[in-house]
């Protein structure tokens, strides 16, 4: 069993235990509310309810069983997830929100690897079972491109491409104010958040991450920038843009503005993985895909402009 501590978000007050925390997990509300049932919600250090009111700023703690064994991936289709390219070696992946890249501890909720064996896809076997021909993953709320290994040869291939940033990673973020300078990079290492562990912070003796960004476009409260990742820690655009004081529009873990959000129709953070280049691992010719928007993130910045 695993345990997690999780700030009620303003956008999610008055609702009930077991839809705002299915919307907060990406867990099934009859999955919640079984573990309410069990005892395994605490809302401010009290046993809740699966009806119960969630608060705004109150804090959640739940215990969630371990993932299935690893041999037990489903294999479902995913709603919305795009192929981009395909061969013997790699598939290149459009992923949708609210899908994660491989199975972890509660969540219940598609995966890419379910996505591509229910297309009959064959990936790699390298790496830990539930994460096979995963070289690198994108949070489940973040959209775009990424890659997964078909072959051993791809899987071992990537793996030491990303491991020695000789891959290209670009992101579209839209973020609260306006970045200054407008062109610069943030060197600052991260790790888990001092005292909530479901989220990460600028620590001092964490690990070294950096990113480079430019701003493409500024509107009257919001800046889309185009970011260029030279590592690739968990949540690291999110963090980063969090410690500057311009969180990700829609972060609300990350302290965005929830009126902003709410006006520009966002459940979840403005970020995009953009673009993915690297040498392609079966001959090392150099390829790049690119994902475009997806409506939810599109609609944000036409009303944006309309704006301005």
């Amino acid at each position: 069993m695993s345990s997690r501590m999780l700030p009620v978000p303003d956008g999610l007050d008055g609702m009930r235990v077991d839809a705002g925390l299915a919307k907060l997990l990406g867990l099934s509300r009859t999955v919640v509310a079984e573990l309410a049932s069990a005892g395994e919600v605490l809302l401010d250090g009290k046993p809740a309810g699966k009806s119960d009111r969630l608060l705004a700023g109150g804090l959640l703690e739940v215990t969630l069983p371990e993932p299935d064994a690893p041999s037990d991936i489903v294999a479902e289709p995913v709603e919305g997830m795009g192929i981009l390219h395909e061969d013997d070696d790699i598939v290149v992946v459009d992923k949708p929100v609210g899908v994660a890249v491989h199975p972890s501890p509660g969540w219940t909720g598609p995966t890419v690897v379910g996505g591509l064996a229910a297309a009959g896809l064959r990936i790699s076997t390298s790496g830990a079972a539930e994460r096979q021909g995963v070289v690198h993953r994108l949070d489940a709320g973040t959209t775009g491109v990424m890659v997964v290994a078909k072959s051993e040869h791809a899987y071992s291939t990537l793996k030491r491409a990303f491991k020695e940033r000789t891959v290209t990673k670009g992101y579209h973020a839209l973020v609260q104010g306006h970045p200054d300078p407008t062109r610069g990079t943030i060197d600052a290492p991260i790790d888990r958040h001092p005292r909530h562990d479901y989220k990460f912070a600028v620590v001092s003796g964490g690990r070294p991450s950096v990113t480079h960004y430019e701003v493409a476009e500024a509107f009257r409260a919001a800046s889309l920038v185009d970011i260029r990742l030279e590592t690739g820690r968990t949540h690291q655009i999110r963090v980063h843009f969090s410690a500057m004081r311009h969180p990700c529009v829609g972060d609300l873990t990350y302290g965005a503005d929830p009126v902003l959000a709410r006006k520009l129709g966002l459940t979840r953070q403005w970020l995009h993985a953009r673009t993915l280049g690297f040498a392609h691992p079966s001959d090392g010719r150099w390829v790049e895909f690119t994902s475009e928007y997806p409506a939810d993130l599109a609609a944000a910045l036409d009303t944006l402009r309309a704006e301005s």
